[in-house]
């Protein structure tokens, strides 16, 4: 006997399991239980005695992962549905009416109705401790980025030449360092002096910034009280504001620092052989990233399964004699397509069947440089899980075929397959072109907050004479 068990799982309340035998017939249904292991030892010797038990169930934040885990460790095969797909299948059912119940009897049924669609969870997914760390990093560098957008905010209220000054868009420690000291008060930065204020440079920078940083950043302050002269601005307050954003940024840098030594650790264990290191042009960082996200690549069925998982493949819709491919799918995880759009940024610099494939789809086929590189990220990971499910390092080859070091292909890279400012100008006048030539509809060619011009639609409107 081959028993299917569908679990609605629940993050507060109580779970809800339905048990279905190989052919769809319930042998019961809403059975209540919680994560714990007194429930969780009532349910599996309440199932009668089975050659195999596939547990179906919804990722449900992560309230999923122990009971995964504890039912694996009991002989059952765990399967994950996606909330969507188990969610189409319960309106076909019944399309007015969404019960705990309910769901757990329409997971128990999927085996039977959608057998191709079932993934085996062979991991504990969150519990990992790899991809907790790669998402936590991202999740940091996103903050981070948020507070130094805030920073030039504030820069830009005391005049344009402090971000001349200190740099734009990713400050440096250095720079952070002064803010969170300073602000950028001119009347605190008198009161520090030239030579302290130099002294403070070279130390935090390590002798890159000194006395020319020292003039500049007080020459941004008198700048700054010169604009305001008139009044209006409190530059202590704005200090303040500009002060705690520098110190955050400062504490998020730090913990990104201690975070990616831990992450480092973690690969190692992960892949001892370092087989997605061996990526062209991949760090740690951007190694961990996309192991971390992507899981055992040996999980999936097929290498175009892979290339499904990560969203990267085009949309298809097709009916009869027409068909139509449309932009990437954008399924599964939103950071492993990140994580690859990078890594592909910098390998199609490195292995020059990458760059060749690159250069023809951006000048050749006049394509943007994201699409591009959308393309060429489903390439790489397609033969960086390749190399993982056969135990092998990645070769980097020329374009006939023959074993090549990273330098030799950074060098054939920069000089065959380099795409030039004028190439990039050009494709952009050739699609311009080509979006003319398309036409366009009045309302198009209008400017977004220009008045309408007549109904959106050929219905009259309610109401309407």
């Amino acid at each position: 006997m081959k028993l299917r068990l569908g679990i609605d799982v629940a993050c507060r309340a109580d779970h809800q399991a339905s048990l279905a035998d190989e052919t769809g017939t319930f042998l019961f249904t809403g059975r209540r239980f919680r994560t714990t292991v007194d429930d969780l030892e009532a349910l599996w010797s309440s199932l009668p005695e089975a050659d195999e038990v596939l547990v179906v169930m919804e990722p449900t934040r992560n309230a999923w992962v122990p009971l995964a885990s504890w039912l694996r460790a009991r002989g059952a095969r765990v399967v994950l549905v996606p909330p969507e797909q188990s969610a189409d299948l319960r309106a076909y059912y019944s399309k007015h009416a969404k019960t705990d119940r309910l769901d757990s009897k329409v997971l128990a049924k999927v085996p039977l109705l959608h057998p191709e669609g079932l993934r085996e969870q062979t991991d504990d997914g969150p519990a990992d401790p790899l991809r907790r760390a790669v998402r936590r990093r991202s999740s940091l560098v996103k903050r981070r980025t948020g507070t130094f957008q805030r920073i030039d905010a504030l820069l830009e209220i005391a005049g344009p030449a402090w971000a001349d000054v200190l740099g734009a868009g990713d400050c440096s420690k250095t720079a952070l360092t002064v803010l969170a000291r300073t602000g950028a008060d001119p009347a605190a930065l008198r009161r520090l002096g030239r030579t302290r204020l130099a002294a403070l440079l070279v130390k935090t920078s390590r002798g890159r910034w000194g006395e020319e940083k020292a003039d500049a950043i007080l020459a941004a302050a008198a700048e700054t009280v010169a604009l305001w002269a008139g009044g209006g601005l409190g530059f202590a307050e704005l200090a303040a504001d500009l002060a705690g954003e520098a110190r955050h940024a400062l504490a998020l840098t730090a913990e990104i620092e201690t975070l990616e030594e831990r992450i480092e650790t973690l690969y190692t264990q992960a892949d001892p052989g370092g087989i997605f290191l061996s990526g062209p042009g991949l760090g740690v960082t951007l190694a961990a990233g996309i192991l971390g996200r992507l899981g055992d690549a040996n999980r999936f069925a097929s290498l175009a399964g892979i290339r499904a998982f990560t969203g990267l493949v085009p949309s298809i819709a097709q009916s009869g004699t027409a068909e139509k491919h449309g932009g990437p799918t954008k399924a599964g995880d939103a950071g492993l397509r990140e994580a690859l759009f990078h890594a592909a940024d910098n390998a199609r610099r490195v292995d020059p069947i990458l760059a060749a494939r690159y250069r023809d789809l951006v000048v050749g086929k006049q394509k943007h440089h994201n699409a591009a590189l959308c393309t060429i990220a489903a390439i790489l990971i397609t033969r960086l899980a390749a190399c993982w499910r056969h135990g092998t390092r990645y070769e980097l080859r020329d374009t006939d075929g023959r074993v090549i070091t990273e330098a030799a292909g950074r060098q054939i890279c920069a000089t065959r397959y380099q795409v030039t400012a004028a190439d990039r100008a050009k494709v952009r006048s050739t699609r311009r072109a080509q979006r003319l030539k398309n036409g366009t509809g009045r309302r198009s060619k209008e400017s977004p907050g220009a008045p309408a011009t007549g109904p959106s639609s050929r219905h009259a409107t309610a109401g309407a004479a």
